[in-house]
């Protein structure tokens, strides 16, 4: 029996960031289902947000969308980015105004999402993301070729 040589938290790392991804996002996607769709009872005391508002409205979008994206893997990287972005933009525009520190302002959801969402644009998906499985397909059909049917005899 072989012994692998790499560390059991060398192995594990993809699998862990894999799962944080997961946890993350799908806390972030109810975030949005709660502001769009009034569900889960959230920040809006079971009420959704009227359509188009902004910026509110455009904010829940982005959870609920861009969550379920880096939640599935697909598009993580620019997804996550455009999480964090609106994270960051809610921070300083909404939580900011109010007093320095997230602590006093209750912005430390915002805060914790915004770099949370930054570190899985700029380090993946982890394993577990439909990205790799896509990626992986699609090598595998560029080194097999194309199917091809077998040729008819002119009988």
């Amino acid at each position: 029996m072989a012994v692998n040589p790499r560390p059991l938290t060398e192995q594990a790392t993809p699998h862990v960031l894999g799962l944080f991804r997961i946890v993350t996002a799908l806390l972030f996607t109810c975030h949005g289902a709660s502001s769009i769709f009034g569900l889960l009872g959230g920040t809006h005391g079971g009420h959704s947000l009227p359509v188009g508002q902004w910026p509110g409205w455009w904010a829940a979008l982005i959870q609920l969308v861009g969550g379920a994206l880096v939640l599935l893997g697909l598009g993580t990287r620019p997804a996550a980015l455009l999480c964090s972005g609106s994270m960051a933009y809610a921070y300083f525009t909404v939580h900011q105004e109010h007093a320095l520190w997230p602590i006093q302002n209750g912005g430390e959801p915002s805060v914790l999402f915004c770099w949370t969402f930054l570190t899985i644009a700029v380090v993946g998906p982890g394993s577990l993301a439909l990205d790799s499985l896509l990626r992986r397909s699609t090598v595998d059909s560029r080194l097999t070729g194309p199917v091809r049917e077998p040729a008819k005899s002119a009988a």
